[in-house]
């Protein structure tokens, strides 16, 4: 029977590679993100693969959207098996630049996105007494740095969700696992940007999305908790 996996958080980067690798292991999906016409575009390249994928505009900052999307993906989809928590807000700038705004909206995607998400899964995870939570963390999860303020406090923050959410629901079946991504991800709008040539050891995207896919498929007897992903870098090995 297929499993029934949620990302919440699909853009054109690792968001959508980790959709194109479920999909790829028969997953049904449902792609949670704030703009629709993304997300339906890839839903209809994905369903051509022979899954059922249904897009849903939503903003996880809010409870009743969140509630809402849910209950239209058991209805259509059923229980969800798999959660992807891949929503992330970065808010840049120093101290003095930093609005108050600014940084609880980064928390709120992150954190409090993630918490509201997790909410909708867990009941029918532990019913079935199996599922996979997933967190993608970033090296501002473990190590903050200047000008990062917003975003590595929220990032802490998730990290800290995620581990307390292992110790709670795993001895119920229910695998947690968070993902540090340590490096740039590999993308053609972030090569543009940057103005890096095509021998910069970044992150490619399709490489982390089948990190995650392992992770689905640990046996519960010897499950991972917190992976890290990085480039191949001299820097890393010296």
């Amino acid at each position: 029977m297929s499993k029934v996996a949620v990302i919440a958080g699909v853009g054109p980067g690792l968001g959508a590679a980790i959709a194109r690798k479920f999909a790829s292991e028969g997953c049904n999906l449902a792609l949670l993100s704030r703009s629709s016409a993304y997300s339906i575009n890839l839903s209809n390249r994905l369903e051509k693969t022979g899954v059922s994928v249904i897009p849903i505009p939503t903003d996880i900052t809010d409870a009743k959207q969140v509630a809402a999307s849910f209950s239209q993906i058991r209805e259509e989809l059923g229980e969800p098996d798999i959660l992807v928590n891949h929503a992330g807000n970065a808010a840049w700038g120093n101290l003095a630049e930093l609005t108050a705004d600014a940084f609880e909206s980064a928390w709120r995607v992150c954190t409090l996105g993630a918490f509201l998400c997790i909410k909708q899964v867990v009941p029918g995870m532990i019913e079935k007494g199996d599922g996979t939570i997933l967190f993608s963390g970033a090296t501002s999860a473990v190590r903050g740095r200047a000008g990062a303020i917003a975003f590595s406090s929220a990032k802490f923050a998730m990290r800290g969700l995620a581990s307390s959410l292992a110790r709670e629901v795993g001895p119920q079946g229910i695998h947690v696992a968070h993902i540090i991504i340590d490096g740039v991800i590999d993308t053609p709008g972030v090569r543009e940007r940057y103005q890096l040539g095509e021998d910069e050891p970044l992150l490619a995207p399709d490489s982390i999305a089948d990190t995650y896919w392992a992770l689905v498929q640990q046996e519960r007897s010897a499950w991972s908790f917190e992976v890290d992903v990085r480039p191949h870098n001299e820097e890393f090995f010296t």
